[in-house]
């Protein structure tokens, strides 16, 4: 389980070259906005040993959206770019879930599952990690060919926490996730959100981010072994 949650949980399977980002511009910078037509063509990671969650473009009342289902799956769609630190400022998001999975738990390492998370990959300093987690370092680049991002920062729904809750992953304290929606009471609605990459990032990691460098969608019930279904709409960083 280690080393499934070092290939997606922190973002280091099947990366795109620098050079070769896809989607690019022809000056290089990477798109700041990704309809969900563009978040189908991202990168999949995929775990070993899991089943694929899937993802699909559908037309919900006329507009396009990325539908996620998850039957004991999970893998991630995920985007390689680069964002410097000083350009971070606003994140927007969309996403619609009808039903939670009940028994999951991201505090908990056998039911840490979510059906909708909005997933951010930087850079930064990583002589400054502990010795467990410099030896995940080490073997995601055993792995991967890569190190592991220094800092992964998840947007979530979870099933009791208040909205603004951050939650330590209980395998590495290089993964946190903040809560933007909790409980059941604003299910089967389209949820809109405004957020503040620099803040959010201080607040739960208590430093300032490095470069932006992935960006990522992933709904996953491989741990509480359900089922769970989302859509997910545009993303756009601002």
């Amino acid at each position: 389980m280690i080393l499934s949650m070092v290939c997606l949980g922190l973002i280091g399977c099947g990366a795109v070259p620098q050079n070769k980002v896809a989607g690019a511009n022809i000056d290089g910078s990477a798109p700041r906005v990704w309809q969900p037509e563009d978040q189908l063509k991202w990168d999949t990671v995929k775990l070993p040993g899991k089943q694929n969650t899937q993802y699909a473009l559908i037309k919900r009342n006329s507009l396009s959206r990325l539908q996620a289902q998850a039957q004991s799956s999970a893998s991630m769609l995920r985007k390689t770019l680069h964002v410097p630190a000083d350009q971070l400022n606003g994140l927007s998001f969309a996403w619609q879930v009808p039903q939670l999975i009940p028994s999951a738990d991201m505090a908990q390492r056998e039911h840490d599952d979510s059906p909708v998370r909005l997933v951010l990959a930087f850079e930064g300093d990583r002589t400054q990690f502990s010795a467990k987690n410099a030896m995940l370092n080490e073997l995601t680049q055993v792995i991967t060919g890569e190190p592991m991002p220094y800092a992964t920062l998840m947007y979530v729904w979870c099933n009791q926490r208040p909205v603004g809750t951050v939650i330590q992953n209980p395998r590495t304290d290089r993964i946190r996730k903040i809560v933007v929606e909790s409980g059941a009471d604003r299910l089967n609605q389209w949820l809109s959100y405004e957020r503040n990459i620099r803040a959010d990032f201080e607040k739960a990691f208590g430093e300032a981010p490095g470069a932006l460098i992935g960006i990522g969608l992933m709904t996953d019930t491989d741990n509480t072994r359900s089922q769970a279904q989302a859509w997910y709409g545009t993303i756009q960083l601002k």
